[in-house]
């Protein structure tokens, strides 16, 4: 789905989180940073990989790496969604899918027959120079930690 390919440059970006807050990449200069795509706040899936992810949350940060939850849900559906389950990361709302289109996970999707335009579930993790390292396309939402600290 993505055109970015490990080893591109990840797109520099500046979005609202929860809380109105201006995130951007380049926040994160020299630190590891793992963004997740995730289709919409609170449904199951979306709930189960970003409680996965929070549930291992200290191992990631003994590892050095920060996390961001990118959707296009809005501000409140996404503080929501974070003050629900106590998520220790960002969760930014994308409304006008500027950062979703700029990682290339927005597009055509297949749900029980039905054919729509959606985010695709993707994970980047990115390294200390702003570099792609790994890409997760095929998200395992209980077991995404995993998959990211192999």
């Amino acid at each position: 789905m993505t055109s970015l390919k490990i080893g591109d440059k990840a797109p520099e970006f500046s979005a609202q989180d929860q809380d109105g807050n201006t995130i951007s990449l380049s926040d994160y200069k020299g630190k590891k940073l793992v963004v997740f795509f995730y289709p919409k706040a609170s449904t199951p899936g979306c709930t189960a990989e970003a409680c996965n992810l929070s549930d291992n949350y200290e191992r990631f940060k003994t590892e050095g790496y920060d996390i961001i939850g990118v959707s296009a849900d809005s501000a409140k559906r996404q503080s929501n969604f974070k003050n629900k389950y106590g998520f220790p990361y960002p969760l930014l709302a994308d409304e006008d899918k500027t950062v979703i289109n700029a990682f290339g996970v927005w597009g055509p999707k297949k749900f029980m027959g039905r054919e729509y335009d959606g985010i695709h579930r993707t994970t980047f993790i990115i390294d200390e120079q702003g570099v792609i390292e790994d890409i997760i396309s095929k998200v395992k939402t209980k077991e995404h930690t995993s998959q990211i600290l192999k």
